[in-house]
């Protein structure tokens, strides 16, 4: 006999509505967001997005110090692929200075790049299964993401946070033997996604937690500012590499996925292909990187070389105005964007004159999409929040600078 008197409940209550928390500490959000939804049962009425938990004041921050002392803090912002955003950074004041770098530069900066961002989608698309509970794909996709990893060690000495760029170049030449290693990772990554494309792309669960969840049109999308792959799984095939080209990506050949659905499936075949044209793009660039000098010939922009820093006094006096006063661009202003994992990450920087930016404003790919995010969860059920969390790929250190 049940316990409730079925026949004398309130009037309102079949129905009331519940509010329910999540976040901001939650393994689901994928760092500090907090979403307030309203529900009808297990069904969105209404989302409320918070984003402001994390703090990390990246711009303020990039005010205090010298414009190479930026360079560690860009490595914070989506720390899934730091190199990018290395690039991104240094492009930008390299713009500033009106510096066009070495073509040994360049191909190691689109090495560098690509590897990143088949890292990215790697993480995104692992842990985004595991949030509807494909464990499974994770281990296959964090072997290639290790091994990517010890690439970029042997590069910088470091992994996660790289701080590889330096402005008019880089902090160190490919070592012996990199090329012929990434390519056998480029192989082992062929093999992963052959893997993980049997498990997840024709399977029927992952089907129906995925297909028709999470949605946004595509005027919808560009109404708000949507970029990369979440743009692309909507049908638009806008991607910075081809529409506005830079380090060579003009010479190179790949295509631009795309999708016209715009739900969580969507994207996950979108990075799945872009993985496959990031390899595609690898496999050109890694055949074709010239010899020459990794940094542009700038006394005032490039530190001298060690050997000659202990030997003249000339040199020693470059670096230590250099490391003490700062690179030193015109006054002025610019603009420029890369194509970032997760879409357009561009920086706006204006100088001053002196060795430390007057202003800095990084525009994340992040912030325009998860702007979407209560209007792609009305009507969703609770459980496809999670989903399409994953799907979209925050990152919060972008998100809140």
């Amino acid at each position: 006999m049940s316990i409730i008197d079925l026949d004398n409940l309130p009037k309102d209550f079949l129905d009331s509505r519940m509010v329910l928390n999540i976040g901001p500490s939650h393994p689901a959000t994928h760092g500090t967001l907090r979403f307030t939804v309203e529900l009808d049962g297990e069904t969105i009425v209404e989302c409320a997005t918070e984003i402001g938990y994390l703090h990390r004041a990246f711009e303020k921050m990039s005010e205090k110090g010298t414009y190479t002392q930026v360079i560690p803090y860009t490595d914070r912002l989506n720390y899934c692929s730091a190199m990018i955003n290395n690039v991104g950074f240094a492009l930008a004041v390299e713009k500033l200075l009106d510096i066009d770098v070495t073509p040994r530069c360049k191909a190691i900066r689109i090495i560098v790049n690509e590897f990143s961002r088949v890292m990215d989608h790697l993480v995104c698309i692992g842990a985004s299964a595991v949030d509807v509970g494909a464990l499974t794909n994770f281990w296959y996709f964090f072997r290639p993401r290790e091994e990517i990893y010890d690439l970029l060690e042997a590069l910088c000495g470091s992994r996660l946070t790289t701080t590889y760029t330096r402005i008019g170049g880089l902090s160190g030449d490919m070592p012996d033997g990199f090329i012929g290693r990434s390519k056998a990772v480029l192989e082992r990554i062929d093999d992963s996604l052959a893997i993980v494309d049997k498990l997840l792309t024709n399977n029927r669960i992952w089907i129906d937690r995925t297909s028709g969840v999470g949605s946004i049109s595509r005027d919808d999308a560009i109404s708000h500012s949507f970029t990369g792959p979440c743009l692309r799984a909507c049908g638009v095939p806008y991607d910075l590499r081809r529409a506005k080209p830079y380090l060579g990506y003009e010479n190179l050949e790949f295509d631009i996925p795309t999708r016209a659905e715009g739900d969580c499936y969507a994207r996950y075949l979108v990075r799945m292909e872009e993985m496959r044209q990031s390899r595609r793009i690898l496999a050109q660039i890694l055949d074709r990187v010239p010899e020459g000098p990794i940094n542009v010939d700038r006394p005032d922009v490039v530190l001298p070389e060690k050997h000659r820093t202990y030997g003249e006094m000339e040199a020693l006096i470059r670096q230590f105005k250099l490391i003490t006063e700062g690179i030193k661009p015109p006054p002025g202003e610019v603009y420029h964007a890369t194509e970032g994992g997760n879409g357009e990450l561009g920086f706006y920087i204006v100088s001053d004159g002196t060795g430390k930016p007057y202003r800095v404003r990084v525009r994340p790919p992040c912030f325009p999409i998860l702007s979407a995010f209560d209007r792609m969860m009305e009507g969703q059920m609770i459980a496809d929040l999670v989903a399409t969390l994953g799907s979209i790929n925050i990152i919060v250190g972008e998100l809140d600078r």
